[in-house]
């Protein structure tokens, strides 16, 4: 027996969901160049 449970999301369609979504990836991605030249990345909006 597995000592992991996954647990299945329902994927969440409204706009204020994608758009959060959109401004986490965008934050990551530049949270991740920031880490690749060497600065400390800036958190939050």
């Amino acid at each position: 027996m597995s000592k992991t449970a996954t647990v299945a999301l329902a994927p969440s369609s409204s706009l204020f969901a994608r758009f959060m979504a959109a401004v986490d990836r965008f934050l990551m991605a530049s949270a991740e160049i920031s880490n690749h030249n060497g600065d400390l990345p800036r958190f939050g909006l």
